[in-house]
């Protein structure tokens, strides 16, 4: 979707159709592409409850992520990722922001398409950079250089983020006009 800061006031949350209201939103995509804080800022235009997946994990867990990883593999912490997950989306409607992998797993990604409207949170790889750089706790980038391990990913979960119902571009300009994008695109998308 194209930036254009001069455009008419940003959709209420009126103007999305209860229908969408009623369900779960499900944010996806690359670490840094900004869905923990468009996700809060998108579920109070809507009036909605957030949750974030990792810090709903780590609650879960007693733990943070990088130790889950660290003493159970990726795989332990994928299925319990995946039970969070089923559980948030079987409450009362919410916006909530998926970690990086989420949508990769076959079954959590099926249960985010059943349950919820899933959202691609599309950033460039230079925007993502420098988003992760103001953060030390990525399991997936400990010790190895931010640009290509994202490369790397997004080569593989590109394709994978593409099966989301809506995709948002998240660019380095401010979160706002993602949020506005995101509600712009709810305004028009019909399931």
């Amino acid at each position: 979707m194209s930036r254009n800061p001069k455009s008419p006031t940003p959709l209420s949350a009126k103007a999305i159709p209860a229908s969408i209201r009623a369900r779960p939103i499900v944010l996806v995509g690359l670490m840094g592409s900004g869905k923990s804080t468009i996700g809060r800022r998108l579920a109070q235009r809507l009036g909605m409850p957030f949750a974030d997946a990792d810090d709903e994990i780590e609650r879960a867990a007693g733990m943070t992520i990088a130790d889950i990883f660290a003493r159970f593999g990726e795989a332990h912490f994928r299925d319990g990722e995946r039970r969070v997950i089923a559980r948030l989306l079987s409450g009362k409607p919410l916006v909530l922001a998926t970690g990086g992998g989420a949508f990769m797993n076959d079954e959590t990604r099926s249960l985010i398409q059943r349950d919820a409207l899933s959202i691609w949170l599309d950033a460039d790889i230079p925007t993502l950079v420098e988003r992760v750089a103001r953060r030390s706790h990525r399991p997936l980038l400990k010790g190895r250089d931010a640009g290509e391990v994202l490369r790397e990913l997004a080569a593989v979960r590109n394709p994978v983020y593409a099966e989301a119902h809506l995709r948002v571009s998240s660019a380095s300009s401010p979160h706002e006009y993602t949020v506005r994008d995101i509600m712009e695109a709810l305004g028009s998308w019909k399931a």
